[in-house]
């Protein structure tokens, strides 16, 4: 008889034999007994219930290794709060879950999905304003949270699914179908989505040859061709290149056009601050490397415009920077009209026409100023550091020559706009300086310091004449400006203008017939008539102009010829968009037929008018007629001006004293 120890121990390893034969046996069967436990766990863990299908083939689980599963069918249900039907329908399922990544997601991570295979997924993606999420499981007691991730899939290879995603907190509601056949040499994906996005309708269409992974390891997997079409709101794109995997597009790179209404169009879907413009189409090229977009556009039509650039966006800062260099042969401000508050007309389908368009502001009645608000709150949704080098900036006039070239340093940060280090050219001239818009406060705040130096007014301002004669006003303009102004528009801006403006002409000439006719000198504009207008040099032309609440009122404007002094005094507001203007010309030399009275320019911007000032005017023409009763000849007395006056003498010296200080002012660093 063996000893009783010895029977225990041949009892106890017959034992651990057949349990380990039950357990090898189980898992090569997979465990299909525990169908019904593993709801009943799993259920409690997750604090929602879960149903396989059962049966002999229809549930399988094994847990060597990594915990496998596969089964006809899998639901999980949808949270008490939740409208959806489930979350999960699931047919024809095998799953695989490392226990490292279950640990994860039990502390709280995404949890990360080794791999999910599936012959038809059904998913009712749902998350509140509250935070609840419907893939958040645990205690529905505990408070939600607002940043409970997603899921995170290593492989996601279904034949055909259904995705209904509505995320209060992202402003997304989108319905997706997808299917995967593999009849051919390479799975053939085809995906369509349609819904909302940020309160802008979206419309996205998906092919690859290829199973894409859905969060697998960039670094390991191939890359697989694909077409993307979309549109968000207004604007669409088309997409022709390759991905390694969809769910956060590493590997994505390839060729795109981007189409829509507005560059604003592109940007607020994606919450990149872009300028309210005109249409537009642009084409390039497009690849993503982890948080950060690289973006190559080849030509950009905006209207008429024609840019290029390259930009970098990294989304990975807690502040998104966009990045890069703005360049092109032309840019036309009629295309970037919303910019500074107008409305540009819609392009039309010539390109002659579309340069002709002018902007139609957004203003009042009577008003010629945009005030259109400023979108501030897009100011402070990124930041940006822009290079800008344009050939050609036309200024959407014909009377304007354009700036050839312009460039300047853009920059954004924490909601302030500055385009600093300015350089344009202007018609042999420079024009330089810094802008900047704070758009932190409720009102923006708009700060301006501009030189100009050797800027031909002759072929800056176009004065073709029909009749040949020389241009009304030639000379190099040199000057500065430092003005600054508050408001949610440009219309309120300019209208709280305060600062100072000055500007002076040098080796200048005038038209003698405007001078004449502008102190109403009838006997010497005849003579110019009739022997042919001629320019008289400028030896002092100069502007001081002080602006306060939007008003600017001349400290100084005089213009000092040979012939005469025309000196301007009054008002022009561009806060109520009038003025009240008033020029006097004193005469240097012997008139026998003068009127000699100021002229006035009033009213508003949109309807200014012309006149005389009666008193003089209605004096001289009186005593000229009362002389006339005595003798005619003597009615002329009143109308002869002998020129050299002390108005003139006086009009001469301070011109000449502003301009030393201008040129005094334009050496300093």
């Amino acid at each position: 008889m063996k000893p009783p120890h010895r029977r225990l121990w041949l009892a106890a390893a017959a034992a651990l034999l057949v349990l380990g034969t039950a357990v090898a046996v189980s898992e090569w069967r997979g465990w299909p007994f525990l169908a019904r436990p593993l709801e009943h766990v799993l259920s409690g863990a997750l604090h929602r219930d879960l149903h396989f299908s059962t049966g002999s083939d229809a549930f399988r689980v094994r847990f060597s290794g990594r915990l496998r599963m596969s089964a006809a069918q899998i639901v999980i249900d949808a949270p008490v709060w939740s409208t959806a039907p489930h979350l999960l329908s699931a047919r024809d399922v095998a799953l695989e879950l490392r226990y490292a990544d279950l640990w994860r997601a039990w502390r709280g991570q995404a949890l990360r999905v080794q791999s999910l295979r599936a012959g038809a997924l059904d998913v009712q993606l749902e998350r509140r304003a509250d935070g609840r999420a419907s893939w958040q499981f645990g205690d529905p007691a505990q408070p939600p949270r607002a940043d409970t991730p997603a899921p995170v899939f290593g492989e996601l290879h279904v034949a055909g699914g259904v995705l209904q995603y509505d995320d209060a907190l992202l402003d997304i509601d989108v319905q997706a179908t997808a299917s995967l056949a593999y009849d051919q040499p390479l799975p053939q994906l085809k995906a369509e989505a349609h819904g909302r996005y940020r309160q802008h309708p979206l419309q996205i269409e998906l092919a690859a040859s290829g199973a894409l992974p859905w969060a697998g390891d960039a670094a390991q997997a191939a890359p697989i061709p694909l077409t993307l079409k979309a549109t968000v709101g207004r604007a669409n794109l088309d997409f022709k290149g390759q991905a390694v995997e969809i769910q956060h597009l590493r590997g994505l790179s390839g060729q795109f056009r981007l189409s829509g209404p507005s560059l604003s169009a592109v940007g607020d879907p994606v919450g990149v601050t872009l300028p309210t413009t005109g249409a537009f189409s642009t084409e390039g090229q497009l690849a993503k490397e982890d948080d950060v977009w690289h973006v190559g556009i080849d030509q950009a039509r905006i209207g008429a415009s024609r840019l290029s650039g390259r930009f970098t966006y990294d989304r990975g800062r807690a502040v998104p920077l966009l990045s890069g260099r703005l360049g092109g042969t032309r840019l036309l401000l009629v295309d970037l009209g919303p910019v500074v508050g107008t409305t540009p007309v819609p392009t039309v389908s010539s390109p002659a026409v579309a340069t002709a368009e002018k902007t139609t502001p957004t203003k009042g009645p009577g008003k010629v100023l945009p005030d259109r608000p400023f979108d501030l709150p897009a100011l402070r949704a990124m930041d940006a550091d822009i290079l800008v080098d344009i050939a050609e900036v036309d200024l959407n006039t014909s009377a304007l020559e354009p700036l050839r070239p312009l460039r300047g340093h853009l920059q954004l940060a924490g909601g302030v706009l500055t385009l600093s280090d300015l350089d344009a050219r202007a018609s042999g001239g420079h024009l330089m300086g810094d802008l900047r818009l704070d758009g932190r406060a409720e009102k923006a705040l708009w700060t301006a310091k501009l030189r100009w130096d050797g800027v031909q007014l002759e072929r800056w301002i176009h004065q073709t004449r029909a009749n040949g004669g020389p241009p009304y006003v030639t000379g190099r303009m040199l000057g500065s400006a430092q003005l600054e102004g508050q408001g949610r528009s440009t219309a309120e801006i300019l209208g709280s203008l305060k600062g100072r403006a000055r500007t002076d002409l040098r080796d200048g000439t005038v038209s003698h017939l405007a001078i004449e006719a502008a102190g109403l000198d009838l006997a010497q504009a005849l003579g110019v008539l009739v022997q042919g207008d001629e320019a008289l040099p400028v030896p002092c032309a100069v502007a001081d102009l002080v602006a306060d609440g939007g008003v600017f009122r001349p400290r100084l404007i005089a213009l000092d010829t040979s012939d005469s002094v025309l000196l301007v005094d009054g008002t022009l507001s561009l806060a109520s968009e009038t003025m009240d203007l008033r020029a006097v010309v004193a005469p240097k030399d012997f008139s026998p037929l003068a009127l000699r009275t100021p002229l006035h320019v009033r009213g508003s911007f949109a309807d200014p008018s012309v006149s005389l000032e009666k008193g003089p005017l209605a004096g001289k023409l009186a005593t000229s007629l009362l002389l006339a009763l005595i003798n005619p000849l003597a009615a002329v007395l009143p109308l002869i001006d002998p020129g050299e006056g002390d108005d003139a003498k006086r009009g001469a010296a301070s011109c000449q004293r502003l301009q030393q200080r201008i040129t005094i002012a334009g050496k300093r660093p």
